[in-house]
């Protein structure tokens, strides 16, 4: 019984489509484009964007200067949104304000642009490459349009997407660490304090490239390791400057003098082999 309702059902569904599909084929062999453009402007509002889509593209050249154009324009760049066909929705989106620069419209469009990158943004782990183009663009919306209502919503992308940045420069250091390779995690915790000035995390990066140059220096031959001892005191002292009232000045402190202690180990021992 259960499968013969399925198979009903899925029965139902194939004739309705095949009579959608019957229908739609209708709207298009129309030379009245005026019906067109209502069909289209009817699956729009259906959601049908599919449909929408193909009949806008075909009535681009019809109305082509025509004081509907630019809602065809509008429309037909949604659809490509609203089927998540990211590239060729920006595409038309930057169009839009290209064709039609003090349309009312083109401040939403600009924003449009750049929120097709952010919709693109992968998790942390993976290349960032939109990520860092929505930032930019929002930027510059930003900037071109300083009394927009958008203003607050394209600032807090930017700043969840910088958390994201921040996230993934703190995976690639910490992957040179867990691999040994504590010069590279050094020199990457730094850039990411850097690059991240303002991040409530900076106290514990630092410890981080403290730790860095103590297993680097370490794990050194002989004659390096006093050099490298001495750049985790630099680094330990700079740490004290910058977080004077650091939780994390105990854990700092016994990276330095552990290096203290190391440095005079190396002292007594050429003094010894001098004698």
């Amino acid at each position: 019984m259960h499968t013969f309702m399925r198979l009903t059902v899925l029965l139902l569904l194939v004739v309705f489509s095949l009579s959608a599909c019957s229908k739609f084929a209708k709207v298009q062999k129309s030379t009245d484009y005026e019906y067109k453009l209502r069909m289209a402007e009817k699956y729009y509002v259906m959601k049908k964007y599919h449909y929408a889509q193909q009949l806008y593209e075909e009535l681009f050249p019809i109305f082509k200067g025509d004081a509907k154009f630019e809602d065809i324009f509008y429309k037909y760049a949604y659809c490509y949104y609203y089927l998540k066909d990211w590239m060729q929705a920006e595409n038309l989106f930057k169009q839009f304000v290209e064709v039609f620069p003090t349309s009312p419209k083109a401040e939403e469009m600009e924003y449009m642009r750049a929120y097709t990158y952010y919709r693109q943004s992968p998790k942390a782990e993976l290349d960032q490459t939109n990520t860092t183009k929505t930032i930019a663009l929002m930027q510059v919306f930003i900037n071109s349009h300083p009394g927009s209502a958008r203003i607050k919503e394209a600032s807090d992308i930017i700043d969840n997407l910088r958390v994201k940045l921040e996230v993934k420069e703190y995976k690639n250091a910490e992957l040179y660490f867990n691999l040994g390779h504590y010069l590279a995690s050094a020199i990457a915790f730094t850039s990411l304090m850097n690059n991240f000035p303002d991040s409530p995390k900076g106290e514990e990066y630092k410890l981080l490239v403290i730790r860095s140059y103590y297993l680097y220096a370490l794990n050194s031959i002989e004659d390096k390791k006093a050099s490298r001892f001495e750049q985790v005191i630099t680094e330990a002292n700079d740490f004290k400057d910058r977080f004077p009232d650091s939780k994390l000045s105990g854990e700092v402190d016994r990276y330095l003098n552990l290096s203290q202690n190391n440095i005079k180990s190396l002292q007594n021992e050429q003094v010894k082999a001098t004698n």
